[in-house]
């Protein structure tokens, strides 16, 4: 059996992004400069083989998705298909306010003094989400174990379903703070992150019900991308 490869894409940069305000369960399209970072990260894995494809049920996945299959050679072959359980975490009442409010009050709620002195200590995901929860006054947010569960089985059920059918490479387009907690779940040692890049790709493989970590926030693919773009006009 081939060992199977999830390539784990952060979605491209979108208008929330741009302006920086929180998007969680929100959403925004892709803005001209994310749609160009995402056809170049589609033209640098044009050539990847990919058994399946899946995003989250976001329209800003959504589209990230479809315009990597759309630069892919064997694009329209791949079965392509959306899973709500690999969105991004639901910030309830925080959604749609700037980025820095939010990450202003999260910090003081743990007791830290700014948003650096938390990242730089032994903060953990759960901290994070039980703070997210305590602040959401719509009680929309989720609960760290709710959260945990969703995100866990979304992509220990994409992996199983590739592994299933002889494994090989499956491409997931997904959201920042998600693809972080994932490697946090896979390997607690690994550290809190907030600074994925838009397009960027983390690797896992899974085999035998394990996953193990490949590569985190690789942006060689769009630079690979916008290479042959450019050679493609010599």
């Amino acid at each position: 059996m081939t060992e199977t490869t999830l390539y784990i894409v952060r979605h491209g940069k979108t208008m929330f992004n741009t302006i920086e305000r929180v998007q969680g369960w929100c959403d925004t399209p892709l803005t001209r400069e994310g749609k160009e970072g995402i056809r170049h990260l589609g033209r640098g894995l044009k050539e990847i083989e990919f058994a399946f494809a899946h995003s989250s049920d976001s329209g800003r996945a959504i589209e990230t998705a479809r315009t990597i299959l759309g630069e892919h050679l064997k694009g329209k072959e791949i079965p392509y298909s959306i899973d709500p359980r690999i969105r991004e975490w639901c910030f309830g009442s925080l959604e749609g306010g700037y980025d820095k409010e939010m990450w202003g009050v999260i910090p003081r709620v743990l007791n830290f003094q700014t948003p650096d002195e938390m990242f730089t200590t032994d903060v953990t995901f759960e901290q994070i989400a039980n703070a997210v929860y305590d602040l959401d006054t719509a009680g929309w947010a989720e609960t760290y174990q709710t959260l945990k569960e969703r995100v866990w089985n979304g992509f220990e059920d994409i992996a199983h379903h590739c592994e299933k059918h002889g494994g090989g490479n499956v491409l997931v387009v997904s959201h920042g703070l998600t693809i972080a907690f994932l490697l946090n779940l896979i390997d607690e040692k690994q550290p809190v992150r907030a600074g994925l890049q838009n397009g960027s790709v983390t690797k896992v493989s899974y085999q035998d019900g394990k996953f193990t970590i490949l590569g985190i926030n690789n942006v060689s693919y769009i630079e690979k991308g916008k290479e042959l773009t450019r050679d493609s006009f010599l």
